[in-house]
């Protein structure tokens, strides 16, 4: 192995997360069958993935049941309903659930301890402005036994003096993981770059871990991903075929044949592929597509892009791109 290519070695501390539920609910408002949750679950185990998202920690009232399906909100017997008496211990598979903080989940209600879930671990996410409740929330988790961790939301939007201040606030948090997350997928390597850096300054300095979450807006989710690994991130996201909002997320298949952790297997991921993620194509799309190019460009939410693929997806992309614009 060259010495000038250390980041092609094997690296025990990273691991993976794959977040194809969670993210991929938000194209479907969760409605995801039992089945389906258990095969991705079942592939997870088998490919020897290190935690996996099955949805939200979220509110009935904000998201009601009439409209989402149960991974808006996890209910400890949904969950047991699909993976049974769950114990990472015995399995080597972390579970983990997100909770969204302004006011979208109830996380003051949330009294169930570790040791009496099948989740190990909560993710909590926020804008940047949240980061006080987002902070208390981790601090919630973290005294019922959880392992925390702290998606900033939306950080191609951020300011510097901003995430400085995040990153301030958070490294005084009991949280294991702080990570990335290019929600608008609009960050090139150089940004990245420059924020992973800031992060891992930071973070190491105290002890946490910093991870990626890109989406593949302008086609970059597993280069950036990649660029993440090489810098130190050892917590990287990823969804089988890319399954999430809108042009989607770094794709499972891609990433673990990249990594050369002999643990992981691609075979189980493939199956699932097969059998469970491509056949939803017929119900839901996402995957890269110009109108998500050109929202990923602009450092734009995805939502218009998300609507103008719904209505038609063959549609005027210049007269888009104009309103885009406009907007911007």
């Amino acid at each position: 192995m060259s010495e000038k290519a250390p980041w092609l070695t094997f690296r025990p501390e990273l691991k993976v997360l794959d977040c194809t539920i969670r993210d991929g609910g938000l194209m479907n408002n969760s409605r995801f069958s039992d089945e389906e949750v258990r095969a991705v679950y079942r592939a997870c185990l088998e490919a020897g993935i290190d935690y996996m998202e099955i949805g939200y920690l979220n509110s009935t009232k904000v998201y009601p049941p009439t409209e989402y399906g149960p991974w808006r909100h996890c209910r400890e017997e949904d969950m047991r309903r699909v993976v049974g008496e769950h114990k990472s211990s015995e399995t080597g598979l972390r579970l983990c659930a997100m909770a969204d903080a302004g006011g979208k989940s109830d996380w003051q209600k949330y009294s169930l301890r570790r040791e009496e879930s099948v989740l190990d671990a909560i993710r909590v996410a926020c804008y940047a402005r949240q980061i006080s409740e987002a902070a208390e929330m981790i601090s919630h988790f973290h005294s019922l036994g959880y392992e925390t961790w702290l998606n900033v939301m939306a950080i191609s939007t951020v300011k510097e003096d901003e995430m400085d201040q995040v990153l301030e606030i958070a490294a005084q948090t009991p949280v294991d993981v702080v990570v990335v997350v290019d929600s608008y997928g609009a960050l090139y390597r150089e940004q990245i770059d420059h924020i992973v850096k800031k992060y891992l300054n930071v973070m190491r300095e105290v002890g946490k871990e910093v991870g990626i979450h890109a989406h593949n807006n302008l086609q970059l989710a597993f280069a950036n991903s990649i660029e993440a690994i090489i810098l130190g991130c050892n917590r990287i996201d990823a969804t089988f075929l890319g399954l999430g909002r809108g042009a989607g997320n770094c794709p499972m298949e891609i990433l673990l044949s990249f990594l050369r952790n002999p643990k992981f297997k691609l075979r189980p991921v493939l199956e699932v592929i097969r059998d469970t993620i491509q056949p939803m194509r017929k119900r839901f799309h996402w995957g890269p597509s110009v109108p998500y190019v050109l929202t990923g460009a602009l450092n734009l939410h995805p939502r218009d892009a998300m609507e103008f693929c719904e209505k038609d997806p063959f549609g005027d992309i210049v007269g888009f791109y104009d309103e885009l614009v406009e907007e911007d």
